[in-house]
C-alpha cells in the first residue's frame, strides 16, 4: 500500500475506527493476554527448587485434578462465591429498588454518589475494619454482651467461611447495586400504571412486571460478583482462618513459599477454566430465560 492510499484509508471511517481501537487493544494484549499466555505456558513446565524444566508435561494438571485437597479448596471457593453472590444481590436489590422508585429524580445522582463512597477507602482497610467489627472483642460481640443477649463472645463470626461471606458481600455490594439500578431505571412506568388500572396489587405488579424486567441487571450483578470473588485471596487470608481459605490462597502459596510456580499456574488455569465454564452456562441459561420472557 502506497503512503497516499494509506493516508486516505486512515481518513476513512474504518481507518479512524481502527486508530481509536488500536491503543486499548495493544494495552489489553500486553497487560492481559501476554501474562495469561505466560501463566498457561508455566503450567506445562516443572520446577525443582531453582531449576525450571521447560519440557512439556501435564503432570501439574494431573496433580491438580487428582489431589483431594485441591478439589476441596476449589469446591469451597465456588460455594463461598455462590453464597456471596446470593447475599450481595439479595441485599443490593432493595437498595437499587428504593433509589429507582422511591427517590426523587433530582436526588438520584446524590444517592448513587453515596453508594460509591466505600470505594474511597482502601480495600485492605475495609477488611481490617470488618476484623474489628467481627472480632472476639469486637463491635458485634461487645454490643451483644452489653445487651445481655449472649453471656460470652461468639467464636463463629470470625476466622471462618462466615466472615469471608460477610466481608466480600459488603465489599462487592456497590458493584451489584449499580447494574440492578440501571435495569430498574429502564422499566417503563406506564406498564406499572396499566397493571394498577387492571386491579393488580403491589406484589402482583412486582412479581409480574418489575422483577422480570429487572432480571438483566440481576444477571449482570451476579456475574460481576461471582467471577472475581472466586479468585479473591486477601479476604480469606485475613478473616477466613484455616477453615476459610480458598483456592487462590493455595495458588499464592505455590508461587511464594512452596516455590512451585508451574503447579500454581496449573491451579490458576484450572480455576479459570471452571469459572469460565460456569459463567458461560449461566449466561446461556439467562439468555434462554430472557428470550422466553420476551
Amino acid at each position: 500500500m502506497s503512503p497516499g492510499s494509506l493516508r486516505s484509508w486512515l481518513r476513512s471511517p474504518d481507518g479512524r475506527g481502527l486508530t481509536l481501537v488500536s491503543p486499548p487493544f495493544i494495552y489489553a494484549v500486553l497487560l492481559l493476554a501476554a501474562p495469561l499466555a505466560a501463566v498457561a505456558a508455566f503450567s506445562f513446565w516443572t520446577q525443582n527448587y531453582l531449576d525450571l524444566d521447560r519440557t512439556f508435561t501435564i503432570a501439574n494438571y494431573r496433580e491438580v485434578w487428582t489431589e483431594p485437597v485441591y478439589r476441596v479448596l476449589m469446591l469451597r471457593s465456588l460455594t463461598v462465591s455462590a453464597l456471596v453472590t446470593a447475599v450481595t444481590v439479595a441485599l443490593a436489590f432493595p437498595i437499587a429498588y428504593f433509589v429507582s422508585f422511591r427517590v426523587e429524580p433530582a436526588r438520584k445522582p446524590l444517592w448513587i454518589f453515596l453508594i460509591t463512597i466505600p470505594f474511597w477507602t482502601s480495600y485492605l482497610m475495609r477488611i481490617f475494619l470488618w476484623k474489628v467489627i467481627l472480632g472476639y472483642n469486637g463491635v458485634v460481640n461487645g454490643s451483644l454482651l452489653q445487651l445481655g443477649i449472649i453471656s460470652e463472645p461468639l467464636n463463629f463470626i470470625l476466622y471462618n467461611v462466615n466472615a469471608v461471606v460477610i466481608t466480600l458481600s459488603h465489599a462487592w455490594a456497590p458493584f451489584a447495586i449499580l447494574p440492578i439500578f440501571v435495569a430498574l431505571e429502564k422499566i417503563d412506568r406506564s406498564l406499572l400504571e396499566a397493571a394498577t388500572d387492571l386491579g393488580d396489587g403491589p406484589l402482583q405488579r412486582f412479581f409480574s412486571i418489575t422483577l422480570p424486567l429487572a432480571f438483566p441487571g440481576i444477571f449482570a450483578a451476579a456475574l460481576i460478583v461471582f467471577i472475581p470473588t472466586v479468585g479473591d485471596y486477601v479476604t480469606p487470608r485475613l478473616v477466613g482462618g484455616p477453615s476459610g481459605l480458598m483456592i487462590s490462597n493455595m495458588i499464592e502459596l505455590q508461587f511464594k513459599k512452596a516455590n512451585n510456580p508451574p503447579l500454581g499456574a496449573a491451579l490458576a488455569v484450572s480455576a479459570m477454566f471452571i469459572v469460565t465454564a460456569i459463567s458461560l452456562i449461566f449466561v446461556r441459561i439467562s439468555r434462554r430465560y430472557l428470550r422466553e420472557r420476551a
